[in-house]
Protein backbone atom coordinates (compact mmCIF):
# COMPACT_ATOMS: atom_id res chain seq x y z
CA UNK A 1 0.00 0.00 0.00
CA UNK A 2 1.45 3.63 -1.13
CA UNK A 3 0.25 6.54 -0.92
CA UNK A 4 1.54 9.42 -3.62
CA UNK A 5 1.37 12.72 -2.11
CA UNK A 6 -0.24 12.60 1.74
CA UNK A 7 2.24 14.93 3.15
CA UNK A 8 3.04 18.62 3.16
CA UNK A 9 7.10 19.51 2.96
CA UNK A 10 8.80 17.82 5.98
CA UNK A 11 9.06 21.09 8.75
CA UNK A 12 12.63 21.79 8.91
CA UNK A 13 14.31 20.84 11.96
CA UNK A 14 17.64 20.25 13.11
CA UNK A 15 18.93 17.12 12.58
CA UNK A 16 18.37 14.44 15.68
CA UNK A 17 15.88 17.07 17.19
CA UNK A 18 12.21 15.62 17.96
CA UNK A 19 9.44 16.97 15.96
CA UNK A 20 7.40 16.81 18.85
CA UNK A 21 8.30 17.47 22.08
CA UNK A 22 6.08 18.03 25.45
CA UNK A 23 8.09 19.13 28.53
CA UNK A 24 6.69 18.86 31.96
CA UNK A 25 3.21 19.02 30.69
CA UNK A 26 0.30 19.22 32.81
CA UNK A 27 -3.20 19.22 32.51
CA UNK A 28 -6.06 19.64 35.11
CA UNK A 29 -9.92 19.59 35.24
CA UNK A 30 -11.57 21.31 37.75
CA UNK A 31 -9.43 20.02 40.73
CA UNK A 32 -8.49 16.92 39.04
CA UNK A 33 -4.81 16.60 37.91
CA UNK A 34 -5.36 14.66 34.54
CA UNK A 35 -1.74 15.42 33.12
CA UNK A 36 1.08 15.26 36.40
CA UNK A 37 4.34 16.17 34.13
CA UNK A 38 3.85 14.39 30.77
CA UNK A 39 7.40 14.24 28.83
CA UNK A 40 7.71 12.81 25.60
CA UNK A 41 9.77 12.60 22.34
CA UNK A 42 8.57 11.73 18.83
CA UNK A 43 10.98 11.85 15.96
CA UNK A 44 10.01 12.78 12.20
CA UNK A 45 9.04 9.71 10.73
CA UNK A 46 8.17 7.77 13.68
CA UNK A 47 5.20 5.87 14.88
CA UNK A 48 5.22 6.21 18.60
CA UNK A 49 2.31 4.55 20.84
CA UNK A 50 0.99 5.76 24.27
CA UNK A 51 -0.76 2.56 26.37
CA UNK A 52 -1.88 2.44 29.41
CA UNK A 53 -5.28 1.94 31.74
CA UNK A 54 -8.77 3.69 30.98
CA UNK A 55 -8.15 7.48 32.19
CA UNK A 56 -4.49 7.73 32.25
CA UNK A 57 -3.97 10.59 30.59
CA UNK A 58 -3.91 8.85 27.14
CA UNK A 59 -6.47 11.24 25.73
CA UNK A 60 -5.62 14.15 27.40
CA UNK A 61 -2.45 14.60 26.37
CA UNK A 62 -3.17 14.28 22.53
CA UNK A 63 -5.98 17.09 22.90
CA UNK A 64 -3.54 18.92 24.74
CA UNK A 65 -1.25 18.53 21.29
CA UNK A 66 -3.79 19.39 19.48
CA UNK A 67 -4.95 22.64 21.51
CA UNK A 68 -8.07 21.53 22.53
CA UNK A 69 -7.49 21.79 26.13
CA UNK A 70 -5.45 24.57 28.08
CA UNK A 71 -2.10 23.49 29.88
CA UNK A 72 -1.76 23.93 33.52
CA UNK A 73 2.13 24.46 33.06
CA UNK A 74 5.03 22.99 30.89
CA UNK A 75 5.64 23.11 27.01
CA UNK A 76 4.55 21.65 23.69
CA UNK A 77 7.04 22.42 21.02
CA UNK A 78 6.17 21.42 17.13
CA UNK A 79 8.65 21.90 14.59
CA UNK A 80 10.98 23.87 16.97
CA UNK A 81 8.52 25.71 17.74
CA UNK A 82 6.66 26.36 21.13
CA UNK A 83 3.14 26.30 20.73
CA UNK A 84 1.96 27.99 23.86
CA UNK A 85 -1.90 29.42 23.60
CA UNK A 86 -1.55 28.60 19.59
CA UNK A 87 -5.10 28.42 18.54
CA UNK A 88 -6.29 24.80 16.71
CA UNK A 89 -6.86 25.54 13.51
CA UNK A 90 -3.72 27.38 13.30
CA UNK A 91 -2.04 23.86 14.98
CA UNK A 92 -3.46 22.48 11.97
CA UNK A 93 -2.07 25.02 9.80
CA UNK A 94 1.12 24.09 11.02
CA UNK A 95 1.02 20.48 10.31
CA UNK A 96 -0.76 18.31 13.63
CA UNK A 97 -4.20 16.42 12.73
CA UNK A 98 -6.03 14.65 15.40
CA UNK A 99 -8.35 11.64 14.41
CA UNK A 100 -10.34 11.60 17.42
CA UNK A 101 -11.60 8.83 19.53
CA UNK A 102 -15.07 8.05 18.34
CA UNK A 103 -13.93 9.08 15.19
CA UNK A 104 -16.79 12.20 15.23
CA UNK A 105 -17.65 11.92 11.03
CA UNK A 106 -20.69 13.70 9.95
CA UNK A 107 -23.13 11.35 9.58
CA UNK A 108 -25.40 12.76 7.36
CA UNK A 109 -22.48 13.93 5.09
CA UNK A 110 -21.26 11.73 1.97
CA UNK A 111 -18.19 10.32 2.03
CA UNK A 112 -16.75 13.35 -0.63
CA UNK A 113 -17.98 15.93 1.56
CA UNK A 114 -16.66 14.59 4.99
CA UNK A 115 -13.37 14.62 3.36
CA UNK A 116 -13.32 17.91 1.46
CA UNK A 117 -14.35 19.20 4.89
CA UNK A 118 -11.01 18.25 6.34
CA UNK A 119 -9.11 20.12 3.25
CA UNK A 120 -10.50 23.76 4.43
CA UNK A 121 -6.77 24.90 4.46
CA UNK A 122 -6.41 24.03 1.04
CA UNK A 123 -9.22 24.48 -1.12
CA UNK A 124 -7.70 24.87 -4.44
CA UNK A 125 -9.20 22.19 -6.39
CA UNK A 126 -6.39 20.47 -8.03
CA UNK A 127 -5.21 19.86 -4.89
CA UNK A 128 -8.12 18.42 -3.12
CA UNK A 129 -8.56 15.85 -6.75
CA UNK A 130 -4.91 14.52 -5.61
CA UNK A 131 -5.32 14.83 -1.80
CA UNK A 132 -8.86 12.20 -2.27
CA UNK A 133 -7.20 10.07 -4.90
CA UNK A 134 -4.57 9.71 -2.26
CA UNK A 135 -6.70 8.55 0.55
CA UNK A 136 -8.70 6.47 -1.75
CA UNK A 137 -5.33 4.28 -2.46
CA UNK A 138 -4.72 4.11 1.33
CA UNK A 139 -8.47 3.40 1.64
CA UNK A 140 -10.29 1.80 -1.64
CA UNK A 141 -13.56 1.55 0.86
CA UNK A 142 -14.07 4.68 0.65
CA UNK A 143 -13.43 5.23 -3.24
CA UNK A 144 -16.32 3.03 -3.33
CA UNK A 145 -18.28 5.02 -1.12
CA UNK A 146 -18.21 8.66 -2.28
CA UNK A 147 -21.52 9.33 -2.61
CA UNK A 148 -22.58 7.22 0.65
CA UNK A 149 -23.63 9.02 3.89
CA UNK A 150 -21.43 8.85 6.42
CA UNK A 151 -23.91 7.31 9.10
CA UNK A 152 -24.66 4.72 6.90
CA UNK A 153 -20.53 3.08 7.05
CA UNK A 154 -19.63 0.61 9.58
CA UNK A 155 -17.42 1.48 12.20
CA UNK A 156 -14.23 0.31 10.42
CA UNK A 157 -15.39 2.27 7.61
CA UNK A 158 -16.17 5.18 10.13
CA UNK A 159 -12.84 5.31 11.01
CA UNK A 160 -11.14 4.54 7.84
CA UNK A 161 -12.82 8.43 6.92
CA UNK A 162 -11.99 9.89 9.85
CA UNK A 163 -8.42 9.20 9.14
CA UNK A 164 -8.52 10.08 5.48
CA UNK A 165 -10.41 13.38 7.12
CA UNK A 166 -7.32 14.06 8.99
CA UNK A 167 -5.10 13.62 6.38
CA UNK A 168 -6.67 16.12 3.64
CA UNK A 169 -4.96 18.58 5.68
CA UNK A 170 -1.81 16.86 4.46
CA UNK A 171 -0.15 16.75 8.19
CA UNK A 172 3.13 16.29 9.18
CA UNK A 173 2.53 14.50 12.73
CA UNK A 174 -1.13 12.61 12.81
CA UNK A 175 -2.46 12.00 16.59
CA UNK A 176 -4.62 8.90 16.51
CA UNK A 177 -6.97 8.48 19.20
CA UNK A 178 -8.02 4.28 19.94
CA UNK A 179 -7.87 3.71 16.11
CA UNK A 180 -9.51 0.20 17.14
CA UNK A 181 -11.90 0.85 18.99
CA UNK A 182 -15.39 -0.57 18.61
CA UNK A 183 -14.03 -2.43 15.19
CA UNK A 184 -13.84 -5.67 13.86
CA UNK A 185 -10.33 -7.71 13.96
CA UNK A 186 -10.65 -7.93 10.22
CA UNK A 187 -10.78 -4.34 9.66
CA UNK A 188 -7.91 -3.14 12.75
CA UNK A 189 -5.66 -4.72 11.04
CA UNK A 190 -6.26 -3.24 7.54
CA UNK A 191 -6.38 0.14 9.51
CA UNK A 192 -2.98 -0.01 11.16
CA UNK A 193 -1.65 -1.47 7.84
CA UNK A 194 -2.75 1.98 6.56
CA UNK A 195 -1.12 3.40 9.71
CA UNK A 196 2.05 1.70 8.21
CA UNK A 197 1.76 3.20 5.18
CA UNK A 198 0.82 6.71 6.07
CA UNK A 199 4.48 6.36 8.01
CA UNK A 200 5.99 5.10 5.21
CA UNK A 201 5.12 8.34 3.11
CA UNK A 202 6.82 10.30 5.75
CA UNK A 203 4.17 11.39 8.53
CA UNK A 204 4.84 11.14 11.66
CA UNK A 205 2.56 9.52 14.05
CA UNK A 206 1.69 9.40 17.50
CA UNK A 207 -1.03 6.35 18.11
CA UNK A 208 -2.95 5.83 21.94
CA UNK A 209 -3.99 2.66 21.40
CA UNK A 210 -6.14 -0.14 23.70
CA UNK A 211 -5.14 -2.98 21.63
CA UNK A 212 -1.76 -2.76 23.18
CA UNK A 213 -0.34 -5.94 21.29
CA UNK A 214 -1.12 -4.26 17.93
CA UNK A 215 -0.05 -0.86 19.29
CA UNK A 216 3.51 -2.10 20.15
CA UNK A 217 3.88 -4.22 16.96
CA UNK A 218 2.90 -1.33 14.88
CA UNK A 219 5.02 1.21 16.65
CA UNK A 220 8.60 1.85 17.11
CA UNK A 221 8.90 3.02 20.38
CA UNK A 222 5.96 3.73 23.33
CA UNK A 223 5.55 5.39 26.73
CA UNK A 224 3.13 3.90 29.29
CA UNK A 225 0.74 6.31 31.12
CA UNK A 226 -0.58 5.77 34.30
CA UNK A 227 -3.01 7.98 36.39
CA UNK A 228 -1.11 11.12 34.59
CA UNK A 229 2.45 10.03 34.55
CA UNK A 230 5.37 8.16 32.33
CA UNK A 231 5.64 5.24 34.19
CA UNK A 232 7.63 3.32 31.36
CA UNK A 233 8.94 4.07 27.82
CA UNK A 234 11.38 2.47 25.69
CA UNK A 235 11.31 0.55 22.14
CA UNK A 236 8.24 -1.02 21.44
CA UNK A 237 9.84 -4.38 21.12
CA UNK A 238 11.61 -4.23 24.58
CA UNK A 239 8.31 -3.27 26.59
CA UNK A 240 6.10 -6.36 24.68
CA UNK A 241 9.01 -8.46 26.20
CA UNK A 242 8.65 -6.93 29.75
CA UNK A 243 6.94 -9.15 32.03
CA UNK A 244 5.14 -6.25 33.74
CA UNK A 245 3.55 -4.56 30.23
CA UNK A 246 2.75 -8.41 29.60
CA UNK A 247 0.33 -9.02 32.74
CA UNK A 248 -0.93 -5.64 33.00
CA UNK A 249 -1.19 -5.44 29.01
CA UNK A 250 -0.86 -8.67 27.09
CA UNK A 251 -2.71 -10.93 29.09
CA UNK A 252 0.77 -12.45 29.58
Amino acid sequence: MRVAHPTRKAPAIAEGEPLLALDDVRVAYGGIKALKGVSLQVFPGEIVAMIGANGAGKTTTLKSIAGLLPLSSGTITFAGRALGSMATEDRVAAGISLVPEGRAIFPNLTVRENLELGAYLHRHEETMKETIEDVTKLFPRLGERMKQEGGTLSGGEQQMLAIGRAMMARPSLLLLDEPSLGIAPKLVQQIFEAVGAIAKSGVTILVVEQNTRIALKTSKRAYVLRTGEIALSGDSKDLAENADIQAAYLGG
